[in-house]
């Protein structure tokens, strides 16, 4: 016989990958920004705030011996996927539907483990509790810490399910306590993101930067390298030593030549962001590397895997995690 699920108290050392918690008397909301400091991050229409509302990247890590486990939340006007989550493997995907309150993940594998329940990256999720069918407790997460920061393209709305993102892959497989600070359209290289950066404990920083500027566009010819310098030495002023990935955009056939209103295309700033990193290596930073956004999705991949033009779907940004795995972190060191 099954044996009941009960109620468990969400509490603050279960969550991984957010920057803080909103908690009231009827839920408990991760946020990718600071939550009392929401005011400093202002942005038309509140974008940057309600990108960061969303959970992309956000785990419930625990230690338990359940077989049934879950979540009761506040229900949403729109389906939403769920991933479970042991020793780094996708054990199971559980599609929430629209109005839901329960979300359940049953037949687990006997005996104790460290599970993580990934929340959806593209839809607010406001949380009541934990269920489960057994005593649950936090699980400290001692990986290394690697932060990111990018676009719609590190949000990652089109991936198959939330730890399927290509962040969540390179996570998985490299071993890596992931925070994901990927903004859908809000990647504009701000002050107070890149504080927000250098007050975190982190192992490993990537910054993907670039496509948001040229669509907005934000930033220009005279503006966009100084920002990525200025990004790079505020969050060196607490981590001066740590690596720094700083990625150009990936392929975008819209704008590669053409130019946007601002007089800047996608090739130009590929070279922008390279001599913004050689300038901070001559300035003697000896641990930031510069890596092309066409090294890890490339133009042979646009028919297939990026039906948008812009947007990997979601076989395309597997591939773009394969690219980093293979790309990025051997270069720097951190994978086999």
């Amino acid at each position: 016989m099954q044996k009941m699920t009960k109620q468990i108290m969400l509490t603050d050392e279960m969550f991984y990958g957010a920057i803080s918690l909103e908690r009231t008397e009827k839920y408990i909301r991760p946020w990718r920004l600071p939550f009392d400091k929401l005011n400093l991050f202002p942005s038309p229409n509140d974008g940057l705030q309600l990108a960061a509302s969303s959970p992309a990247g956000v785990r419930i890590r625990c230690k338990t011996s359940a077989s049934t486990i879950g979540l009761t939340l506040i229900p949403y006007v729109y389906d939403r996927k769920f991933d479970l989550v042991i020793d780094n493997e996708l054990v199971q995907t559980s599609i929430l539907p629209a109005n839901a309150e329960q979300v359940i993940f049953d037949n687990i594998s006997k005996g104790e483990k460290i599970i993580e329940i990934w929340l959806p990256q593209r839809q607010p999720v406001l949380l009541r509790s934990l269920l489960a069918d057994d005593e649950v407790a936090p699980a400290q997460d001692d990986r290394k810490k690697w932060i990111t920061y990018g676009s719609s393209i590190t949000h990652c709305g089109e991936a198959h399910s939330p730890s399927r993102t290509w962040l969540g892959v390179v996570a998985r497989k490299a071993n890596f306590n992931l925070t994901c600070l990927g903004y859908g359209g809000q990647c504009h290289i701000e002050p107070m993101i890149a504080r927000m950066i250098r007050d975190r404990d982190v192992d490993f920083i990537s910054l993907k930067l670039g496509i948001n500027v040229f669509s907005a566009p934000t930033l220009s010819p005279r503006t966009f390298k100084p920002a990525i310098i200025g990004m790079v030495q505020i969050i060196r002023e607490k981590h001066p030593e740590i690596p720094i990935a700083v990625i150009s955009p990936i392929v975008y056939p819209k704008g590669e030549t053409t130019p946007n209103p601002a007089g800047v295309t996608i090739q130009g700033m590929r070279m922008e962001v390279a001599d913004a990193v050689q300038r901070l290596i001559d300035a003697g930073d000896r641990n930031i590397y510069y890596f092309s956004g066409l090294d890890l999705f490339g133009e042979d991949l646009v028919e297939k895997y990026q039906p948008d033009q812009c947007h990997p779907n979601g076989d395309g940004y597997e591939i773009l995690a394969e690219n980093f795995l293979n790309v990025v972190l051997r270069r720097i060191g951190l994978t086999d």
